[in-house]
């Protein structure tokens, strides 16, 4: 189902940077060829897809259950060439307060919950990490 394996990680034929923009939107896309292969997976979506191709689900199998999630499906057309399909998922992070909280958390998970590293990756000050904690309720200890 997935392409090759650099599609599996989301680049390859699409590119570093297109993947970049697509992962940078509101809703999460798995985008398949015109076989019904997976070219891309934005990041959210790409263990589901995993779990689904090692079950032997593909093409409109996949585009199904992508709609079970609330997926809506475009097709990808070149003029009167059918090029593929686009599934575009809802984020189940709403609100920028949502997205933001979750890009905490991530950043501190993968920082060790060292807020000062956390903080630069982030582009915050630490100030307004610990402000951003306090209001999450989180003291000292990671949840």
């Amino acid at each position: 189902m997935v392409a090759n394996a650099e599609s599996a990680t989301g680049t390859g034929t699409l590119g570093t940077l297109l993947s970049a923009v697509i992962d940078a939107l509101g809703e999460s896309v798995v985008v398949l060829d015109r076989e019904g292969r997976v070219a891309y997976a934005s990041e959210a979506l790409r263990p589901a897809v995993e779990g689904w191709r090692e079950q032997g689900i593909s093409g409109a199998l996949l585009v199904s259950e992508l709609a079970k999630l609330g997926g809506r499906s475009v097709r990808l057309q070149l003029g009167q060439a059918a090029m593929g399909e686009a599934v575009f998922v809802p984020s189940s992070d709403r609100t920028l307060a949502e997205r933001e909280r979750r890009a905490i958390f991530e950043t501190l998970g993968s920082t060790g919950w060292r807020l000062a590293a956390a903080a630069r990756c982030l582009g915050i000050s630490r100030t307004t990490l610990w402000r951003r904690l306090k209001e999450y309720g989180v003291q000292k200890d990671p949840p």
